[in-house]
């Protein structure tokens, strides 16, 4: 048995409990004699009711309200007619048909008001209070109840409205990640095929060379694909790790081999980031240097990560054509690189440097040791 259905079944056993205690004690206490003759056996019926009311709450509420009007008939007694049956009158308002609940309630009402006449000659101010707070506490009854079930549709609202955002922000991590992982083996196996191309007829080695690296490019961004459309089909669990900052040493050599000469400086231990940190500094270098090999024309570039205490920086430049005169135009690799180092808290930056074009990502991490 869950914890909620647990706790719903404690609940229900203790107003169960409390129903069977307030009616025999509020009995007695207006006079009845001889509880066994009818109080005790009614009061165990609504007990046992309750019990059942989630699950059939209109029929609860009906049998617990013809067991009062049994008891009344056959016992003459000021005790109340809808506070015994408080608890249904609540569970029915929270999932049924309002009107039918109602109904029921106005139809206990009307009769107890017609039952309790002989009081008006003797003390018509205990009639009012009687028939008035019967129907107050029916009202409230009610309220509570439709107030209950509004709360429950809302609180799914607003969890159907959550898991829609959880689910847009997943896609929109794919997308990047997909774009990421495109954009750097398309750039990379560009650069190969344009190699092969030129060498084909004078140099088939190189060439053979070029369509070699060219596909173990292709092979591996196959396999991260493969992995997303994994996360996409099943979950995480069960998957491989994404690519993170121990695998930075692949994507230079994927540039170096396809003529960018890169230089890759470290400071500090890495290993130490948490994995989401991890992740996305792999995927700022791999970002960045694939615009590097499309877009700026560099002959060399320089990846440099440093570890701070509680953050960690990254940094490519090259010494390419840099930004032109209009300023940086943001493509869907630098949005998605700034989206996700703002997902991290941190701030990115990008655009001319001094030799040519430079990409600065800082992204905290949170708990590291000073």
């Amino acid at each position: 048995m869950s914890r909620v259905r647990r706790t719903g079944w404690i609940a229900d056993v203790a107003l169960a409990a409390l129903t069977v205690v307030l009616f025999v004690s509020v009995a007695l206490a207006t006079g009845v004699r001889g509880p066994w003759n009818g109080v005790i056996p009614v009061a165990l019926i609504l007990g046992a009711l309750l019990l059942v009311r989630r699950r059939w709450p209109m029929t609860v509420l009906l049998l617990s309200a013809a067991a009062v009007f049994a008891y009344h008939l056959g016992h003459p007694s000021p005790a109340g007619w809808i506070w015994p049956v408080a608890a249904a009158y609540f569970t029915a308002a929270t999932v049924s048909r309002t009107r039918w609940v109602v109904a029921i309630g106005v139809a206990q009402l009307v009769y107890s008001a017609v039952d309790a006449r002989w009081i008006i000659g003797r003390n018509l101010f205990r009639y009012l209070v009687h028939t008035l707070g019967e129907g107050l506490l029916l009202a409230a009854l009610v309220a509570a109840g439709l107030a209950y079930a509004a709360s429950l549709r809302r609180r799914d609202l607003l969890g159907e409205a959550e898991y829609r955002a959880r689910a847009a922000e997943e896609r929109l991590s794919v997308a990047r990640e997909v774009h990421d992982i495109v954009a750097h083996t398309l750039a990379v196996v560009g650069v190969h095929l344009n190699v092969a191309a030129d060498t084909l007829r004078e140099e088939p080695a190189e060439a053979a060379t070029a369509l070699s690296l060219a596909q173990d490019v292709r092979n591996r961004a196959m396999k991260d694909l493969n992995a997303l459309i994994a996360v996409l089909r099943e979950g995480p669990a069960g998957t491989k790790p994404q690519s993170d900052a121990s695998a930075i040493g692949v994507l230079v050599a994927d540039a170096r081999a396809a003529g960018l000469d890169v230089a890759l400086s470290q400071h500090g231990d890495l290993s130490t980031i948490p994995a989401t940190a991890s992740v996305a500094v792999h995927r700022i270098v791999q970002e960045a240097l694939a615009n590097t090999l499309r877009h700026s024309g560099a002959t060399m570039a320089e990846v440099t990560l440093t570890r701070h205490p509680r953050s960690i920086t990254v940094e490519v430049a090259d010494d390419g054509k840099g930004a032109p005169s209009g300023g940086v135009t943001e493509g869907n690799g630098l949005i998605g690189m700034r989206e996700r180092v703002r997902a991290l808290g941190g701030t990115l930056t990008a655009g001319p440097a001094p030799r040519g074009f430079a990409v600065r990502a800082e992204i905290p991490v949170a708990g590291s040791p000073e």
